[in-house]
């Protein structure tokens, strides 16, 4: 069991059906990016440019883009406004690699330097997102997302959290 002190890695892997650059682009254009996560997001993606997604009207990730290699990888750390889930502004980093498969994407993501006690919360976080990015980068609909409805995320990561217990 992890120490108070320690930090983690949350990591998933999802086939998407769509090409590199199709799927690298939904996290590098803006527009793009709020068809699966956020209402509004600001993204310069290049090494030092700025990161930040409005999640919903509690939750604001600021990042800063550290590594962009186009269709391939792309790395930005990650953090929030008001230190929620005890994980400042730029405080841990996200790692995403493309690895073309057929006419589709193996997206692998790593998110380093959790603070034990928000593991569960971002692995729910990232399974629940990563999902909608699959349905949009594919073409289709995700639909409402459910946790820009507040008490919903909050009832969601809860259970999540319960279960990792």
């Amino acid at each position: 069991m992890p120490t108070p002190g320690e930090t983690s890695v949350v990591e998933h892997e999802i086939r998407i059906a769509a090409r590199p650059e199709t799927v690298f682009a939904f996290f590098t254009d803006p527009a793009r990016m709020v068809r699966w996560m956020g209402t509004e997001a600001t993204l310069d993606p290049r090494p030092g440019g700025a990161c930040r997604i409005n999640v919903n009207d509690a939750s604001v990730m600021l990042g800063e883009f550290v590594e962009v290699d186009p269709h391939r990888r792309i790395v930005f750390t990650w953090g929030w406004e008001g230190n929620l889930f005890e994980v400042p502004p730029q405080s841990t980093a996200v790692e995403i690699s493309f690895t073309p498969d057929g006419d589709g994407t193996i997206v692998r993501l790593a998110h380093r330097r959790l603070p034990a006690t928000a593991i569960s919360v971002h692995q729910a976080g990232w399974g629940h997102y990563l999902g909608r990015l699959a349905l949009a980068a594919a073409g289709r609909d995700p639909g409402p997302d459910p946790f820009l409805d507040l008490a919903a995320a909050a009832q969601a990561l809860r259970a999540v959290a319960a279960d990792a217990d």
